[in-house]
């Protein structure tokens, strides 16, 4: 048992849209990551996400709506719901979500699709 320090783990990477997983609690992972510019188009059939801004601003965006996230502030999007993230300036987000959830979840593979067990 460790504690872990956003700050210093949000400093220790540089690129974006590639999670880093930096705790693990009842079959989920609590990642870092920063967003810039505009991810794909996806869902995921059976996990729900948790993004809670830690620095930066973001939206999340549906269909029908849009969704704006400040520091501080966090949304689940559920499984099943067809989403994309973006973030007109770097943004650094901290992810709650199940286990070996690949990010760009029913999307074709793509330069986005990230590696799943990075660990920092």
């Amino acid at each position: 048992m460790e504690k872990v320090n956003l700050e210093e783990k949000f400093a220790a990477f540089t690129e974006h849209w590639r999670p880093k997983i930096v705790g693990e609690l009842n079959g989920q992972e609590v990642k870092v990551v920063k967003f810039q510019g505009m991810f794909p188009w996806h869902q995921h059939e059976r996990e729900d996400e948790l993004f809670l801004v830690w620095r930066g601003r973001m939206r999340i965006e549906f269909r029908d709506r849009t969704v704006e996230l400040n520091p501080g502030e966090f949304l689940v999007v559920p499984h099943g719901v067809e989403h994309r993230t973006a973030a007109d300036e770097e943004t650094e987000v901290v992810l709650f979500e199940p286990a070996a959830t690949r990010n760009t979840g029913s999307a074709e593979e793509s330069e986005f699709t990230a590696p799943d067990d990075v660990r920092i």
